[in-house]
């Protein structure tokens, strides 16, 4: 096939006209600055102090969700972690009285992995994996001050507009420059992904919440070289390469030999003498000090399980329920090894025992949803991935949930479960594309395929198509309509056509390619 000709010369763009649109946009931007209530800066903001609170609010229980669920198993720690964490709200409304006053929340989540994180809005959580590697109360205060700094300085929202402004604010700003159709979507610079807010914080950002978490700490009471000694730790485990800190904490939190120095210098300008709290921290972690080798052994058998040696990781999890039988995640994590084994009974047993242990983490839904529509049992298989995606709403459950609707006939709720599961751009979302190619390239082909009219050197008219659409698609038919005469000319490709590949068809038409319209009016996958 040859291409076209190319013009031997471009014309250089007129200037696009100015419009309105473009001076309210460009207002928009120039206006979209406030004044950072802890910092005292200006800072870029497309988020009011409502809007954090209204993200926070919308993706928190979500966001617990997919970091493992809230910890169960010792209300009493969730109880004592929310307790330091007023205490240092009420300071920072000491500290910072112009600050808004945000609805702070924390939750502990059931996550062994060491990690902390703020929403916008005040909305935070700590991971139980975190608070059994701190040693005092004054440490725990060191993270919720840094955390709570972070959400009143609005780091989260800050960092999301100038994600928005490179994204879908970039265009808007391009079509400043060049006239573009693109301006509309500044509006829709609002729009959060799930897990967007847990984006890597900047240096500055990272010692700003050192710096003011600090002063939090002080006025609440609390021995400010707390931060200094979490700090230290931090850098010593980075340097060791601890693969679960990096996994966690210090992926979203870097620390640095700059940032220890940074919080000894500031902690001698701070009044000395605060309190540490070891005794009472060492009393509200009891449970997790005796689960720690429980939730040791849980990482083992996760290995485990990556290196296909589902008996191992069996052995491994007897170790760990024997130390703590009331972990669902255990149990979870058996009923994959038994399936691993080829032992579906088993395997049911286990992720049943799971949701006795605890009945609000989607995981465990899923994981018996999954395994009961393998097993030929769609009514409880089906119960069990809505739950699942009432807890937390995943493409991999959307994707079981749409095969569900199709082996019973409910071709619309099959295409709005594929279509959910569609949004996610990995192996499950690429097979719900498929699946949603095959509902609808019968009904509307045109969108599977790039069309063109080419001539050859000599003139004839070929007809160009491309199959676009993931498939093998077969009964492939063209119709090429004569622009002024509306006169029309139907093809039917002679073989099936495959996922990429390209054919010419001769047409035998007179005239120019600019005379026709090309379509593909109709096609199947095979």
């Amino acid at each position: 096939m040859h291409p076209p000709p190319h013009p031997t010369s471009t014309p250089l763009p007129r200037r696009p006209p100015f419009r309105p649109a473009h001076l309210a946009l460009l207002g928009l931007l120039l206006t979209s600055c406030a004044t950072n209530p802890v910092t005292g800066k200006r800072e870029l903001s497309f988020y009011s102090t409502e809007a954090q609170i209204a993200l926070g609010e919308q993706h928190y229980a979500a966001g617990q969700q997919s970091q493992g669920g809230v910890y169960y198993l010792d209300p009493q720690l969730n109880a004592y972690v929310s307790k330091v964490t007023q205490k240092l709200v009420a300071a920072s409304r000491r500290v910072f009285p112009a600050a808004p006053a945000l609805p702070y929340e924390i939750v502990v989540l059931n996550n062994p992995v060491p990690n902390a994180w703020a929403m916008p809005g005040g909305k935070m959580a700590i991971n139980h994996g975190l608070l059994s590697k701190m040693n005092d109360e004054a440490e725990l205060a060191a993270v919720l001050g840094h955390e709570i700094i972070h959400a009143a300085a609005a780091h989260s929202a800050t960092a999301l507009s100038r994600n928005a402004l490179f994204s879908a604010g970039g265009m808007a700003v391009n079509a400043l420059a060049q006239g573009s159709r693109h301006s509309d979507q500044i509006g829709r610079i609002t729009q959060l992904g799930s897990t967007a807010w847990m984006a890597r914080y900047g240096r500055d950002d990272e010692l700003e919440a050192d710096h003011h978490g600090m002063r939090l700490m002080a006025e609440a009471g609390y021995d400010p070289y707390g931060a200094v000694r979490l700090q230290e730790t931090f850098v010593a485990l980075n340097e060791g390469g601890r693969k679960d800190f990096i996994a966690g904490l210090f992926a979203s939190h870097p620390p640095s030999p700059q940032r220890v120095e940074a919080n000894r210098a500031f902690a001698t300008e701070l009044p000395r003498g605060g309190r540490i709290g070891r005794e009472t921290y060492q009393r509200a972690i009891a449970q997790l000090t005796r689960d720690q080798a429980a939730y040791e052994a849980q990482q083992q058998a996760i290995q485990a399980l990556n290196a296909e040696q589902p008996q191992t990781a069996l052995k491994t999890l007897d170790r760990a329920i024997a130390i703590q039988p009331n972990e669902g995640q255990f149990w979870e994590l058996r009923g994959h090894a038994w399936q691993m084994t080829g032992d579906p009974a088993n395997a049911d047993r286990a992720y049943s025992t799971a949701l006795q242990k605890n009945p609000n983490y989607y995981q465990h839904w899923l994981a018996r949803g999954i395994l009961r529509k393998q097993q030929k049992q769609p009514t409880a298989a089906q119960a069990d991935l809505q739950r699942s995606q009432e807890l937390l709403p995943t493409a991999l459950a959307a994707y079981h949930l749409g095969e569900l609707a199709e082996q019973r006939g409910d071709q619309n709720q099959a295409l709005d479960y594929f279509q959910q599961a569609a949004q996610d751009r990995n192996q499950i979302g690429q097979a719900a594309q498929r699946k949603l190619t095959r509902h609808q390239m019968p009904a509307t082909p045109n969108r599977y395929f790039t069309t063109a009219v080419l001539p050859n050197k000599r003139g004839d008219l070929f007809a160009a198509v491309r199959n676009d659409s993931g498939l093998t698609a077969t009964a492939i038919q063209l119709r090429l309509t004569h622009i002024e005469s509306q006169r029309t000319h139907t093809y039917r490709l002679p073989a099936p056509l495959q996922n990429g590949q390209r054919i010419n068809l001769r047409t035998g038409l007179p005239g120019t390619a600019a005379d026709y319209r090309i379509e593909v009016i109709a096609a199947r996958p095979q």
